[in-house]
């Protein structure tokens, strides 16, 4: 075997030792930990509306109870 292909032949079995070895099965989650929320970003933007609409929602229902209730007192 020449040389330089004896070289590049050990070459090759070295990077490939050190990239199968590299390929490790990921450990599991701990199940007494929940992982930690990564984005927040997206569900701010879902949150703020929905907390919007629910602060509106109190001034909506006041003023549908003052309109009942001036219909009712105009006789209707």
């Amino acid at each position: 075997m020449p040389r330089n292909l004896s070289r590049a032949l050990g070459s090759a079995l070295c990077c490939a030792a050190l990239a199968l070895s590299a390929c490790n099965k990921p450990t599991p989650p701990d199940p007494e930990r929940p992982p930690e929320p990564q984005a927040t970003g997206v569900g701010d933007a879902i949150q703020a509306p929905l907390d919007k609409a629910k602060a509106v929602e109190g001034d909506l229902q006041q003023a549908a109870d003052a309109q009942r209730a001036a219909i009712e007192a105009a006789g209707g």
